[in-house]
């Protein structure tokens, strides 16, 4: 079932780079971006992660938090981390059960070959816990700015 703007989002409960448990009930108050990327330390995602760290101060200013889920480790969430100076959490999904909750994992097709992978996929979850903007499939370089002019157009 495909999750809609104005449906609750799932919670979860999360380990991030450092081994903190981030539950998004308990984030209540705040809106939350959560978006969903392939691998660590790629073309796409290094793009992605950086625009985000880029424009993280003015995503808090507007009392949002933001982080990036994927199927790495905390091991290598923490060399992404360090390489770029990611000010955000990045959170480890290493079963995929979060990405498969939020419609961001599947089936996948590169060069040929098929296997199952995350969608580049981002939620954006009002204060109130209720997904307030959906973006599919997004093109990673231009993205955080993209969701950051939302975030500006809501407040």
């Amino acid at each position: 079932m495909a999750l809609n703007i104005g449906d609750r989002a799932p919670d979860f409960s999360l380990s991030d780079t450092y081994g903190n448990v981030i539950t998004l009930s308990a984030l209540k108050g705040k809106r939350v971006i959560l978006y969903f990327y392939p691998r660590d330390n790629t073309p796409g995602c290094t793009k992605e992660a950086c625009g985000f760290r880029d424009l993280y101060s003015q995503f808090q200013d507007h009392n949002t938090l933001v982080f990036g889920v994927s199927t790495d480790d905390a091991k290598s969430h923490q060399k992404f981390t360090e390489k770029f100076e990611l000010t955000f959490p990045l959170l480890c999904d290493v079963d995929a059960a979060v990405a498969t909750a939020y419609d961001s994992y599947g089936q996948k097709k590169m060069m040929g070959k098929e296997y199952m992978g995350i969608f580049r996929n981002t939620f954006v979850i009002g204060a109130d816990g209720n997904i307030e903007k959906i973006y599919r499939l997004v093109k990673a370089e231009l993205h955080p700015a993209e969701v950051l002019e939302d975030i500006l157009s809501r407040n």
